[in-house]
């Protein structure tokens, strides 16, 4: 829809860095076409004083004024010639995206325990008894128990713990369900949604 007087955000420029806002954006292209190098730099620094105050947190930082200044060259798309009190070469790096997370080769065969829960039962299956043994035997049925809750939405049963502790681990950890004593783990609670009546 063109309606003439009317100047939607969708038929603007696309921003470079939206959380400074478009006005921030108009006075930096303003900048960029002031005649001297003089002009151009006092205009870039009353903008990087806004810039501040639209992006306090960046005061948090040691190196937050090296940031709004790496901001305002890659907001000017790079034509704002001035000579600048920081150096700018590193600027680009702030818009690279980082590369994807690798995913294991082989599939997770157990989702609901995950990758660790599975190394864990390798493990247990070659451990000799004893006390560090039990420790750890301890530590990942109660991790177990935590897992069946959150992924199975509350659901949670020591049985089955004790089943998949056994079967998972070829046998070799067998737990006592009589002597055996998980945390206690408590179901998650369902939002309830409130409705008018």
């Amino acid at each position: 829809m063109d309606i003439k007087g009317l100047d939607y955000n969708t038929q603007r420029e696309k921003l470079v860095m939206s959380e400074y806002g478009r006005e921030i954006q108009k006075m930096i292209e303003i900048a960029c076409e002031l005649p001297t190098k003089e002009e151009r730099l006092n205009c870039a620094q009353t903008i990087i004083k806004l810039m501040e105050t639209k992006n306090p947190q960046l005061k948090e930082n040691d190196d937050f004024e090296q940031t709004l200044w790496n901001h305002l060259y890659l907001m000017s798309h790079r034509e704002l010639e001035i000579d600048w009190p920081f150096d700018i070469s590193e600027a680009d790096s702030i818009l690279t995206k980082p590369q994807p997370m690798k995913l294991p080769k082989d599939g997770v065969r157990l989702r609901h325990y995950g990758r660790l829960i599975e190394e864990l039962f390798e493990k247990l299956k070659t451990m000799p008894e004893g006390e560090e043994r039990d420790t750890l035997v301890r530590y990942t049925a109660n991790q177990m128990k935590r897992d069946l809750v959150q992924y199975g939405h509350g659901y949670m049963d020591d049985e089955r713990i004790a089943d998949d502790l056994a079967r998972f681990t070829d046998g070799v950890i067998q737990i006592d369900l009589n002597t055996f004593k998980f945390e206690k783990v408590s179901a998650p609670e369902e939002k309830k949604s409130k409705k008018k009546k």
